[in-house]
């Protein structure tokens, strides 16, 4: 997902910049949870103001006679306190409500209306049609929700949402109703042809970051993919999932939509349970090349008019429903929770579905951008001092991101990596995770202190600049390789595979235990001297190779 172009595998992602996209404060002191959104939303037929209802049930988590819900531009007319009326403050930015007294779970209903500019995006399709997504990502859920807009706090959400009866409702979780009303009467048709209404009702049962709670509505035709993943499920039964298109785009379906259910299989096999009631896939109206919205992913429209989402996109959104919507970042420094994992998730499925070479393809790609980048240079993939959300999506959170998961897949081996991923998957689904819970999850798995690795990787700028020389000392029958490390970062302690070639011409490969030094020497005994040598044959360290 997100902001600026961003390569991941073959694919584009496009972001662009939101003005709003600046940190809350103290998001780990808040006073209030939000336990549950009960919202409803009358759309209109034409323009851009709606009216909502919000009941929030609040959760106390400290002391506080105030609460503080985010919400931008829209006024609000009437606030309920455990249904009774209650005065509230309103200022630019957020609704202030006071709630001494109250008990420790409340509820707050807070009903509003106005035009909305953002969050909720509301225009009309090439074909003139009118249309609305939501597009919430980073914090603009606040745009069109009385919410608390922060990735640390998740709650379940109902959607009722009443709108024309020609848009179809689309929302996070399972349709629970969709109920035509009775259609207004005309008796001397002087107004023309009255619009009926539906009133169409979704519930998302498991708990989710507001940036991810989303409504569509829209004349879209739907396809079914079938019931896929049947045995790993975390609902009963199998994970429905369906393709929504633009009339126009029928004639494309399935298409590479086909793989859904390979994908979320793989997932599910590779990571834990699909966690959510479906996997819905909208052709949509968003400024992003793809938003992973819990259950109900929406992919950029021009992608559908010009060939399609690919594999990899789909993969990738996916990915999220694990990576960043089950297991959410808790602060955004460490979006790399979302966007690394999902960045390496969809390369592994890629390498799954299509060979080995695709996923090295994919990862040396990354790696030639990572070490141009004047960012990863410059910033480290755990970056707690950005205050500007938006240039948090960048290859630092993305592609070196899933590099140091590669990476630490190669330090451990494939059983304490897997397994320690998924036990943190496991521990955390459902709620909210920060780096060093992936590194206990892993470390116990491996059974050895991994803080060097995750420091050296993600608290750190940079990339390992590597110039490899050797020598053989025929006496002895020793190959010396002599690794120096470049002087622009910090030495790193690394594993690097070097694939010897005898004179023979058998080649065997050997990992280098690499010091955190400027030079490391390391012997490696061989009967005759090599006639080559290879450095990272398999590509598996994120840095630069120079042969001295």
């Amino acid at each position: 997902m997100k902001a600026m172009r961003v390569l991941v595998g073959a694919v584009l992602l496009v972001r662009s910049v939101c003005a709003q996209g600046t940190l809350p404060t103290n998001s780990n002191a808040r006073p209030f949870h939000v336990v549950d959104y009960d919202l409803s939303i009358d759309l209109p037929e034409t323009g851009k103001t709606i009216a909502g209802n919000a009941l929030l049930t609040m959760q106390r988590l400290g002391s506080g006679d105030t609460l503080r819900l985010d919400l931008l531009d829209l006024t609000v007319s009437r606030v309920l306190l455990d249904g009774k009326e209650v005065r509230f403050v309103r200022d630019s930015t957020s609704l202030r409500i006071g709630v001494a007294g109250a008990r420790d779970r409340f509820t707050v209903a807070v009903r509003y209306a106005g035009a909305v500019t953002d969050g909720l995006i509301i225009g009309t399709d090439s074909a003139g049609r009118w249309i609305a997504f939501g597009d919430n990502w980073p914090n603009r859920a606040r745009r069109w929700i009385p919410s608390i807009d922060h990735p640390s706090d998740k709650a379940t959400v109902s959607w009722t949402v009443k709108a024309p009866s020609d848009r179809r409702v689309i929302a996070n979780g399972s349709l629970v109703e969709e109920t035509p009303l009775p259609s207004p009467r005309d008796p001397d048709g002087s107004a023309g042809r009255p619009v009926s209404w539906t009133v169409t009702r979704w519930r998302e049962s498991r708990p989710i970051a507001a940036y991810l709670m989303v409504i569509a509505a829209a004349p879209l035709v739907r396809f079914e993919l079938g019931t896929t993943a049947c045995k790993v499920a975390e609902f009963p039964g199998c994970v429905p999932q369906q393709l929504y298109v633009a009339p126009e785009q029928r004639h494309m379906a399935p298409g590479e939509f086909a793989r859904a259910g390979d994908i979320v299989e793989y997932f599910g096999r590779l990571v834990g349970p699909f966690p959510y009631e479906k996997l819905s896939h909208l052709q949509s109206s968003t400024r992003f090349g793809g938003m992973e919205n819990a259950s109900a992913i929406f992919y950029d429209d021009k992608m559908f008019r010009r060939k399609g989402a690919d594999a990899g996109l789909i993969a990738h959104e996916t990915a999220h429903q694990w990576f960043g919507d089950a297991v959410t970042e808790r602060e955004w420094g460490h979006l790399w929770l979302s966007e690394g994992f999902a960045t390496y998730y969809s390369a592994l499925y890629l390498g799954h579905a299509f060979g080995d070479s695709a996923l090295v393809g994919h990862l040396r790609r990354d790696r030639e951008g990572l070490v141009k980048s004047a960012n990863v240079a410059s910033r480290p993939v755990i970056d707690s001092l950005q205050t500007d959300l938006m240039a948090l999506l960048n290859d630092n959170s993305y592609q070196k991101g899933g590099w140091v998961l590669h990476m630490l897949r190669q330090e451990v081996g494939d059983s304490a990596f897997f397994g320690g991923i998924r036990d943190y998957w496991a521990a955390h689904k459902h709620a909210t995770a920060l780096s060093d819970d992936v590194r206990a999850a892993v470390e116990k798995r491996a059974g050895r202190d991994l803080r060097w690795f995750f420091d050296q990787w993600l608290r750190r700028p940079g990339v390992a600049e590597l110039t490899t020389s050797w020598r053989y000392d025929a006496a002895k029958h020793e190959l010396h390789v002599v690794v120096e490390q470049g002087s622009r970062f910090a030495p790193y302690r690394l594993k690097v595979p070097v694939a010897i070639t005898d004179a023979a011409g058998s080649t065997r490969t050997q990992v280098l235990q690499v010091g955190a030094q400027l030079r490391s020497e390391l012997v490696i005994p061989m009967r005759t001297a090599p006639s080559a040598m290879v450095v990272d044959p398999g590509v598996t360290v994120l840095g630069t190779f120079t042969a001295k």
